[in-house]
């Protein structure tokens, strides 16, 4: 039950890296339109954290509240990267990190959790690979 807490919690603190990334994309957005579907994925992220922080407690254990120790990591690398109001590089950003976050979470979660946690983490993943799809719909529509 342990790992399957700890695997559930490094997941949750996925889903937290990727609502703070959606920040600062809709933040340098300028296109209504875009900035309206990058909340909404933002939306789904923060639904997942939340489902995935209830099934931590189910479990008994104590879910993650944050990134933690990676917020450092995170401030060295979004001053490393230039910030562009471009939409298409936006897109194919948030494209890319999707696809990063689950190919990181499938790694992650190559343990073995319990199969109602399994399941959550497989429709999670599934809704993530839908942003990928919505996001390129609009690479190079702008």
């Amino acid at each position: 039950m342990e790992s399957t807490i700890k695997e559930l919690n490094q997941f949750l603190e996925g889903n937290f890296m990727a609502i703070h990334t959606y920040d600062q994309y809709i933040h340098h957005t300028n296109d209504p339109k875009i900035k309206g579907i990058l909340q909404n994925i933002q939306q789904n992220h923060k639904q997942h954290a939340a489902m995935i922080a209830k099934r931590i407690q189910d479990l008994g254990g104590l879910p993650a509240h944050d990134v933690s120790g990676k917020n450092k990591m995170i401030e060295f690398m979004s001053k490393l990267k230039e910030v562009t109001t471009d939409t298409n590089s936006i897109l194919k950003d948030a494209a890319v990190g999707e696809n990063r976050g689950i190919q990181t979470s499938k790694k992650i979660l190559d343990g073995d959790l319990d199969a109602e946690s399994l399941q959550l983490v497989k429709n999670i993943l599934e809704r993530d690979q839908e942003h990928i799809e919505l996001l390129n719909q609009y690479i190079g529509a702008n």
